[in-house]
């Protein structure tokens, strides 16, 4: 199996703490329950718990779970709110939220530029930019859901990168306790829209964005991960969950540097997998039936994107350029 452009080390085969078999792949490997180093970094009533970990992987490399993110980080903006019952913004149109927007908040990248506004939901956390600038990150990493407006000045052609994130309960095995079962595979889903000046829209989310994961769990049975170049498939694993998660087996791979900006080469990533609303499950969210009028317009359909397993992976990043 080969590796990613972005990390030419050869394959490494990594020996199993609990199992005879060895994977064979370009991840680092850990396995069970990583360190809590922070609580709640946002509260929601009714919210799930924002934690975030560390792990040590079997060859010594030390990883951030979720996701090593900027959400406590003062520099890097917040969005406004589309709709955010945690916040008590529970706006019921895209005017209606619009009209709260706090113009201060746009983000100029170029003095001469236009103002682009974006529209995202994502499940569960998102950090967006454009030619590399940071224009807005998610208020609400966990639950209860929200839906986000960005707003940003730019010239055209502009690039979007954004790193998107399914948060997790029980830390380093891409776990949470739902649908009766303690450890349940959790699922991702990011869609968006993004319009110019005059209201029309430039861009949605669909399978010509490209998309890599750099986190997938719960793995139970290592081989059933295989790679193909830089495509890292998990689509045969068990995606079941379990009553006892703690031997889970979680697989992570380095972020390229630079990867938000302008000049990245993502020509090697695959393109985004694209999901339906039914798959992602948004039918009782008001985050997003709110707007559907905007996400599912009868002639630019905004598609719910995310890497090739939306169950497995964790972190996955996105990238998509607007001509």
């Amino acid at each position: 199996m080969l590796g990613c452009a972005d990390n030419k080390s050869k394959s490494k085969e990594i020996a199993s703490r609990s199992e005879d078999f060895k994977f064979n792949g370009t991840a680092s490997v850990t396995q069970g329950i990583a360190t809590t180093t922070a609580e709640d970094i946002y509260s929601c009533e009714r919210g799930r718990k924002t934690d975030v970990g560390e792990i040590t992987s079997t060859d010594g490399k030390t990883w951030t779970v979720p996701a090593s993110t900027h959400y406590t980080n003062e520099d890097f903006p917040f969005s406004e709110d589309l709709f955010n019952s945690c916040e008590g913004n529970t706006y019921e149109s895209v005017d209606e939220a619009l009209s709260h927007f706090d113009d201060s908040k746009t983000v100029e990248i170029d003095e001469d530029g236009e103002v682009f506004t974006a529209f995202i939901f994502a499940d569960n956390y998102f950090e967006m930019y454009v030619n590399g600038v940071p224009v807005g990150k998610d208020k609400v990493p966990f639950t209860q859901f929200n839906s986000s407006i960005v707003k940003f000045k730019v010239e055209k052609p502009f690039t979007i990168a954004m790193k998107l994130v399914d948060w997790e309960e029980h830390l380093g095995v891409g776990s949470e306790a739902n649908r009766g079962k303690s450890f349940h595979s959790g699922d991702g889903g990011m869609v968006a829209v993004v319009k110019d000046e005059q209201n029309n829209i430039v861009a949605t989310t669909n399978k010509t964005w490209k998309a890599q994961t750099f986190y997938t769990s719960p793995i139970k049975d290592l081989s059933c991960v295989s790679e193909d170049g830089n495509y890292r498939y998990s689509t045969n694993c068990d995606t079941d969950g379990g009553q006892d998660g703690t031997g889970f087996y979680a697989l992570h791979w380095e972020l390229p540097n630079a990867w938000m900006n302008t000049d990245f080469d993502d020509s090697n990533w695959p393109n985004a997998s694209t999901f339906t609303n039914d798959t992602i499950g948004v039918d009782n969210k008001p985050s997003y039936t709110n707007f559907t009028s905007l996400f599912d317009d009868a002639e630019h359909d905004a598609e719910f994107i995310w890497s090739t397993n939306v169950i497995l992976d964790n972190e996955v990043l996105v990238r998509y350029t607007v001509n």
